[in-house]
């Protein structure tokens, strides 16, 4: 893998960096925590309140707001069944599926650098 040069002249910001592409799609606190544990399912599906429960801290309104944007984004599917009361289930897409690897990746990184501070 080779360095990306920085702009020198111009503002990282205004530029097409693919870091800080991947971080607006999913650098927002609760979609990574969401993805994680949809990634880590059974089947990679779980229902809206499964989803709750895990996300330890995340409000409902929250928890709708994330899971729409990444379903915009492509990351997840949503399947809702004509049930009462409805059910809904999130799954990974094939794009989200993509991701799980480097997440992996960043948080096998992230683990050797917290152990190598104690």
């Amino acid at each position: 893998m080779g360095k990306k040069e920085l702009p020198k002249d111009e503002n990282i910001y205004k530029t097409d960096c693919p870091i800080l592409y991947a971080m607006d799609l999913i650098g927002q606190k609760w979609k990574l925590p969401i993805l994680w544990y949809i990634s880590d399912a059974e089947n990679q599906t779980l229902r809206y309140r499964e989803l709750e429960r895990k996300v330890v801290g995340i409000t409902a309104t929250m928890l709708t707001k994330c899971l729409k944007e990444l379903e915009k984004d492509k990351f997840i599917k949503r399947k809702q069944y004509n049930t009462i009361p409805p059910t809904v289930e999130y799954s990974l897409s094939e794009r989200g599926k993509t991701l799980i690897p480097a997440l992996e990746s960043v948080y096998n990184w992230a683990d050797d650098q917290m152990k190598a501070e104690k």
